[in-house]
């Protein structure tokens, strides 16, 4: 399985300029779309009811890059250091945008939902950078101390990531926050379609970035599903057991659930194709196929899940 994954390493993917507006235009317009939904009460709802908010923030910001530190590090005998580094990457990034559709299609706690989610892309901006600078750091010491094992070092311009994190989450969420309080009908209008066109999109940039390297996605995609099925189960269990161990209603644990197993893997990609963050010089192919099928898989796996909960009543607190 290593020497199998070590294939996927020479991959380059390069983008002209103006492809790479192209893809930063289209995570700007998800992000967009996901302020839309949100509405300056739902931070107010957030602050009434601070445990489960508490909670949910400490389970992506902490508990997942955290438990996927542990996890690349129980896998290292069988997976390449790239491609633990795309999995640290994408537990690094901040919700994913359909993850207010499916707590909502679960019977979670939607104002939740919508906050966290607005909360941690937001916080992205610092929180992103820190933790894949911090726990990515922590796995090249530790894999660096392996008699024989090679690693090409993964210097990168935390700055650079600061500052494109920030215009491409934080920018587009406030525009899309204040459109939605002066312009309510239009938005009413546009949150629905808006968050189909998004799947599209991404489904889209994955094509586009993988489409000269089909054949190596079909070879390899063997691998590439188990490793990101294991990553993906780990995250849901690590939403399921921070509500659980903490307590909060059933409601707002599948809320959390789902908020911690979607991941803004779109944020990923974007990062890994700029050449100021990541040279095209560095091999990226692990990073770049764990980054992109994250993306895919968690619609599958979270719609999943939520459709098993839509089927099944809240449990109360007076009722256990």
């Amino acid at each position: 399985m290593y020497e199998a994954l070590q294939q996927l390493d020479p991959i380059r993917i390069n983008f002209s300029a103006s492809g790479m507006h192209v893809i930063n235009i289209v995570l700007g317009f998800i992000m967009f779309g996901v302020a839309l939904g949100i509405k300056p009460g739902h931070f107010k709802d957030l602050i009434k009811e601070p445990k489960s908010t508490l909670v949910g923030l400490a389970s992506q910001v902490i508990a997942l890059p955290l438990m996927t530190f542990l996890l690349v590090l129980a896998l290292s005998n069988f997976i390449t250091p790239t491609v633990a580094m795309g999995m640290i990457l994408v537990a690094s990034c901040p919700g994913g945008n359909i993850s207010n559709f499916m707590t909502s299609y679960s019977k979670g706690n939607t104002e939740l939902s919508i906050g966290l989610t607005a909360s941690t892309t937001l916080f992205a901006t610092i929180t992103t950078p820190l933790n894949f600078a911090f726990w990515g750091g922590l796995y090249m010491k530790f894999i660096s101390t392996r008699a024989g094992q090679y690693l090409q070092p993964l210097e990168i311009d935390n700055a650079q990531m600061f500052e494109t994190v920030f215009i491409l989450l934080g920018v587009p969420l406030i525009l899309g926050i204040l459109f939605a309080r002066y312009f309510p009908k239009i938005t009413e209008k546009l949150k629905k379609p808006i968050q189909y066109l998004s799947i599209l999109f991404f489904i889209a940039m994955v094509v586009l970035a993988f489409m000269n390297n089909l054949d190596l996605f079909l070879k390899y995609i063997y691998y590439i599903f188990f490793i990101v099925l294991i990553h993906n189960f780990l995250a849901f269990a690590t939403g399921f057991s921070m509500g659980s161990i903490f307590k909060v209603s059933n409601q707002d644990r599948r809320t959390i659930t789902i908020e911690t197993g979607i991941q803004n893997s779109g944020l990923g990609l974007v990062l890994l194709f700029n050449t100021k963050i990541f040279p095209h010089d560095m091999a990226l192919g692990g990073m770049l196929f764990i980054t992109a099928w994250w993306g895919i898989w968690h619609i599958i796996s979270g719609l999943s899940i939520a459709t098993y909960w839509s089927r099944r009543p809240l449990v109360h607190e007076k009722e256990k």
